[in-house]
């Protein structure tokens, strides 16, 4: 499963909010909650997401088995 918990913590540390996701670099609330929710994500919210926070994919979601998720 893929998990985008690494995102949270990068954009605290960069004082990103999801705020300033929805209203100022075109990200919706949709998406917002399906990144909380760990759903599916385009490739090209993913870019989205790296350059508006200056990182690679890597930094953001992580792939962890279902034990690990449990």
């Amino acid at each position: 499963m893929i998990v985008f918990d690494k995102l949270w913590a990068i954009m605290d540390e960069k004082g990103v909010t999801t705020y300033h996701l929805r209203e100022k670099c075109g990200i919706d609330s949709k998406t917002v909650r399906r990144l909380r929710a760990n759903e599916n994500m385009e490739t090209k919210t993913l870019n989205k997401l790296c350059k508006i926070l200056n990182c690679r994919v890597e930094d953001i979601m992580e792939y962890v088995t279902d034990e690990e998720n449990e």
